[in-house]
């Protein structure tokens, strides 16, 4: 049933936080009147989601990843075909540049040694939290490392997404490369480049993600 696949409770701080940030890329796109009844009806669309979701865990490390990018998906939905992707991708652009975003994504600097292995420790951590908690193990992301594949940087890969499966299961298939672009910049705003062959939004078997430091000319 349904009901037994609630995922987590309603967290209004992830809603306010990212319908707040998305607002004034909005405004410029379709106009005021429109963001603000979008974003408004947004929200029962964003609770019916979560009520939708399968459960990964309350605690699930993991998690603010579906909290966030449920809310661009729900405003999407609200707005019953008006928002055309390619236009989202660049409102979402807008609002990755804003100076708020930079400052919380902006912390780490791939170049450096350290904060390559910042990185790898806490994609580990999360790691090691699915694996502690195996009754989410078809439901969650399941992490892959392989060291050996490439000398610089960092790299890992899922087989399987929350955010995928629903959107799959749920219509909104269409509105997920949007989050997968995020990654992209959010990689950038780390001063690194994510190096990408697949995502499971586009049909491939893997998500793949492999970071370098932005200065580094011919990674391997």
């Amino acid at each position: 049933k349904r009901g037994q696949r609630i995922m987590m409770k309603y967290k209004g701080g992830y809603f306010r936080l990212l319908t707040w940030l998305v607002k004034k890329p909005m405004y410029r796109k379709y106009g005021k009147e429109k963001t603000r009844k979008w974003i408004r009806e947004s929200n029962a669309v964003y609770r019916k989601m979560l009520e939708e979701s399968d459960d990964i865990g309350s605690d699930n490390p993991m998690a603010g990843n579906t909290y966030m990018g449920y809310v661009f998906m729900a405003i999407w939905k609200a707005a019953d075909g008006e928002i055309k992707v390619e236009d989202f991708k660049k409102v979402t652009q807008e609002m990755m540049d804003r100076p708020l975003v930079k400052i919380i994504k902006g912390g780490n600097d791939m170049n450096r040694k350290e904060d390559v292995e910042k990185m790898s420790n806490m994609l580990h951590a999360a790691d090691a939290w699915q694996k502690a908690h195996p009754e989410y193990a078809e439901k969650s992301w399941d992490f892959h490392f392989d060291e050996k594949k490439h000398k610089d940087g960092f790299y890992y890969y899922f087989t399987q997404c929350p955010l995928n499966t629903f959107a799959r299961r749920e219509g909104y298939l269409d509105v997920l490369p949007v989050m997968c672009d995020i990654d992209h910049i959010t990689a950038s705003l780390m001063h690194a480049k994510l190096n990408r062959k697949y995502t499971l939004a586009s049909g491939g078997k893997v998500c793949d993600y492999w970071f370098v430091g932005d200065k580094m000319k011919n990674p391997k």
